[in-house]
This record gives C-alpha cells, sequence and structure tokens, in this order.
C-alpha cells in the first residue's frame, strides 16, 4: 500500500517502493510508507514477516533492491558506508531486543562509546554520558559492567548510548522482547516519554498488540507487505 507524506517538509522517514530480495526468499516487496517528525509508528507482524529486514533497510544497514528511503529530507540509498555511518551518528539512534553494549566496557564507557568517532574532549563526552545514566535512573552504576547489571538495566544503558548523540529518529527492535512485564513497561513508558517530552520520533518493531495502543499509527507487515495502516 502507497502513502503520501501529509507534509512533505517534515517527514522523518519517508520510504518508497522498496524491495529486497535473498534470491527467491522476498522479506520486503514494494513497500511505501511515510512517518511524520514526531510520530511514534509501530511496525507489527508475526515472526518472519520481513518487519527486521525493513528495520535494517530504513536504518541504513542493508540497501533495497529497488526504491527510495529519506531520512529528515536525504536520500540514503545512494550513500557509501562512510557516509551512512556519518548520518546515522548524527540523525539516529538504536535500540535493540539483544542490548548490543560492548562487555568489557562499564555502563558510563558504553554510553559514551558512540562519541569517540566525533572526537568530542573526554571530559565533555563523559558528562554528556553521565547525564543521560542519571536521566534513566542510573547515576550510581555508571562504573558497572553490562554483566553487572540487571536486564531492565541494560536496555537502560542501551536507550543512554542511543540518545548521546541527539538523534532525531529512535529506532527500536523489540526493546521489551527481552525483558519482564513490569520493566518492559518501565522501558516503555521511557520511550514513550522522549517521543512526548523531546519530540523524538519513534519507529518501532513489535509483535506485541498492547504496544501499538500506544503509538500514534501501526503498519501492518504480511509477507514482505505493509498491508495497511491504522
Amino acid at each position: 500500500m502507497n502513502e503520501k507524506c501529509k507534509k512533505e517538509a517534515v517527514s522523518a522517514i519517508t520510504v518508497k517502493k522498496i524491495s529486497k530480495h535473498f534470491g527467491s526468499v522476498k522479506p520486503v516487496q514494494n513497500v511505501s510508507f511515510c512517518v511524520e517528525q514526531g510520530e511514534f509508528v509501530t511496525l507489527v507482524g508475526s515472526s518472519g514477516s520481513g518487519k527486521t529486514t525493513l528495520l535494517g533497510l530504513i536504518a541504513g544497514f542493508e540497501k533495497p533492491d529497488t526504491g527510495s528511503i529519506v531520512l529528515q529530507g536525504r536520500e540514503i540509498v545512494a550513500l557509501d558506508e562512510d557516509q551512512l555511518a556519518l548520518m546515522r551518528r548524527k540523525s539516529v539512534g538504536f535500540v535493540f531486543q539483544d542490548f548490543h553494549l560492548i562487555p568489557t566496557l562499564s555502563a558510563l564507557e558504553n554510553v559514551a562509546f558512540p562519541l569517540y568517532p566525533v572526537k568530542i574532549p573526554e571530559k565533555e563526552r563523559n558528562e554528556r554520558a553521565q547525564s543521560l545514566l542519571d536521566q534513566m535512573g542510573l547515576s550510581g552504576r555508571a562504573d558497572h559492567l553490562p554483566a553487572k547489571l540487571s536486564g531492565g538495566e541494560r536496555q537502560r544503558v542501551t536507550i543512554a548510548r542511543a540518545l548521546v548523540n541527539k538523534p532525531s529518529i529512535l529506532f527500536c527492535d523489540e526493546p521489551t522482547g527481552n525483558l519482564d512485564s513490569t520493566t518492559g513497561k518501565e522501558i516503555l513508558d521511557l520511550l514513550v516519554s522522549l517521543n512526548v517530552e523531546q519530540g523524538v520520533t519513534l519507529f518501532m518493531v513489535t509483535h506485541d498488540r498492547e504496544i501499538t495502543k500506544l503509538s500514534n499509527r501501526s503498519l501492518y507487515m504480511q509477507d514482505g507487505e505493509v498491508t495497511y495502516h491504522e
């Protein structure tokens, strides 16, 4: 299904007729949609429907075989790896189900890690990372390695790391999938507050229909296609 942006000038994500094939497997087929700046949009579908592949395409981790992807007004399909890395550092953050923290670095060092390529002075880098840990309720956990943190604490570190470059778009792939229900709700409430209070655009992959009730809009995916919008 195709969808035109209501306000093209303020669109955060514009996807036009993208497809991705791996041999005979077609996880994404002719998908088009738009996400406005400041929206919270969920991408819902069963396992194997193509959700994670679509997220990877939009975030620039994979290139589509056909179609166009525009983030914050910039077409990303033709960008090389260095340009994509720079775009991700400047514009987007990522929150994964499996945290993807570096096990040998402390919570503070994990949060500060994306700032190293930007060549920010160490003092400023650590201050920004500590401020985000404070916001996540982890003031006393900055020196702890990931193995010494609970699942909820690790996900909060992941969110802090995703925000350290002050992104305008936050991509989330099943961010509560490995958490118990109480902790998952806390993490979800935190993400929603970032959207509402700071205007961060949220694009979240989930299989949980309850989460869709909190979003502005949902895209439903089946057999590689976005079947309808809500």
